[in-house]
């Protein structure tokens, strides 16, 4: 065992000794078995924030189901809260990324504003997965591997003990005579990991016996150098993050014209930044959309499908579209007695300013050819109308139109078309917020 273990964990979770609490991701495995014991034991002697553990019972072996009483034992002795949570895992390609995924979902609901989710992988953790990664083709994001801090919900992913090697922490674990859970999937070679760790690893130690150390060290090399792209990434965005004509639609845009006068490798890099809290980012084989989307003709209205929503072009502007947008109803309304506001089905909400129009009035949405009397100009196509004010292709047939029986009496006020209101009111419309869905 090293003898800095403990002092090397009270130092690498030094910028987070003031937060609310600190939960500690216990499978009951040797990882987070010595974590837990680590922190357990360091509470004796310093003033930490409030300990909890949070088991996973991901229901896919029988043996799991005595794994939370074996905690709850660990957890007594130490004197740690427990929670045991139950999750469902869903079917898929990959069974290790759907339980993985299901097991953050799990974290992400414990962990509170400004608290910590502690996790117990190591070294020997970093290398396998900066091989895994390789081998799938990932970029330099995805070779950085695991970082060590990361945000989770309102707190804190930590991992704490990515510069302790496994041998360091089964040592530690001998020498306190812990007792821990042995896995029987963690040796079924199967899943990708353990091929690597059991079939992989060993053999580059032989010929290499500081393999792991050398791709550690390696996953920190690419982590300081997606940071320095990081900061790139912000410096361009900085200049293409220019106010839309339409500050009332609340959905990420990007001005096209800046991002125009960069190398390719830089607008892929200011994207991917840009998309990377929005959706799962697409391969390297995708990235030919992008520049479909880019040089596509000024009235083309191009859009490019991902993971999560869409990236549409409208003129010089690119939009994010998540997929929630699509989930409005384009059915009409009936507004009799018009009250203030009137709630839209996935729409937000309308209002008038002023006295409304008398007589029963409908909200519909588009169809096509609808004429519009506009003061000063007579009677005027919509279509051409939404034309010269430039209003995105998408949100036209979100446009509430309010019909007086076939008359198409007013169009909302916030969309900039210029056309006044026939008697002394207006109509405002309040769109879906990104609080409601649409980012």
């Amino acid at each position: 065992m090293s003898p800095t273990l403990p002092a090397k964990l009270l130092q690498n979770l030094a910028p987070w000794r003031n937060a609310p609490a600190w939960h500690i991701a216990f499978s009951g495995g040797l990882d987070s078995t010595v974590l837990l014991h680590l922190l357990a034991s360091l509470a004796n002697t310093e003033t930490l924030p409030p300990l909890s553990a949070i088991h996973i019972h991901h229901g896919l072996q029988a043996a799991a189901d005595a794994w939370p009483s074996h905690c709850q034992a660990v957890c007594d002795e130490l004197g740690v809260p427990l929670r045991v949570a139950h999750v469902h895992v869903q079917s898929g390609a990959s069974l290790e990324r759907a339980a993985r995924d299901a097991r953050y979902r799990a974290f992400a609901e414990v962990t509170g504003a400004g608290q910590v989710m502690l996790t117990g992988q190591h070294r020997d953790d970093q290398a396998e997965t900066l091989l895994f990664r390789l081998l799938r083709g990932a970029g330099v994001r995805g070779l950085a591997a695991m970082p060590v801090h990361r945000p989770l919900a309102d707190g804190h992913l930590v991992r704490p003990l990515l510069d302790a090697s496994r041998a360091e922490l089964e040592a530690y674990a001998q020498q306190h005579q812990l007792t821990w859970i042995q896995d029987p999937s963690n040796a079924d070679s199967r899943f990708s990991r353990n091929y690597l760790r059991h079939r992989v690893v060993p053999v580059l130690a032989e010929r290499w016996p500081q393999a792991v150390a050398s791709l550690a060290r390696t996953a920190e090399h690419l982590s300081e150098a997606q940071g320095l792209l990081d900061e790139l990434a912000l410096m361009d965005l900085r200049a293409a993050d220019q106010p839309s004509a339409f500050p009332w639609l609340c959905l990420p845009s990007l001005a096209l014209a800046p991002l125009r006068e960069l190398s390719d490798a830089r607008q892929s890099n200011a994207l991917r930044h840009w998309l990377n809290p929005l959706t799962r980012l697409p391969d390297s084989d995708h990235w030919a959309s992008w520049y479909s989307l880019r040089d596509a003709k000024a009235d083309a209205q191009p859009q490019w499908g991902l993971a999560d929503g869409q990236l549409h072009r409208c003129g010089e502007r690119i939009w994010w579209l998540p997929s929630t947008w699509s989930e409005f109803s384009d059915a009409s309304v009936s507004w009799s007695q018009p009250q203030n506001p009137l709630e839209l089905p996935g729409n937000g909400q309308l209002r008038f300013v002023g006295k409304a129009p008398a007589g029963p009035l409908v909200i519909r949405y588009r169809q096509g050819g609808e004429i519009i009397d506009v003061p000063g100009r007579g009677r005027r196509d919509l279509k051409r109308l939404l034309n010269e004010c430039g209003l995105p292709g998408f949100m036209r047939g979100r446009l509430p139109l309010l019909y007086q029986g076939e008359q198409l009496l007013a169009v909302p006020s916030l969309a900039g078309l210029g056309v006044t209101s026939p008697g002394d009111w207006q109509l405002h419309w309040m769109p879906q917020t990104c609080d409601q869905g649409l980012s």
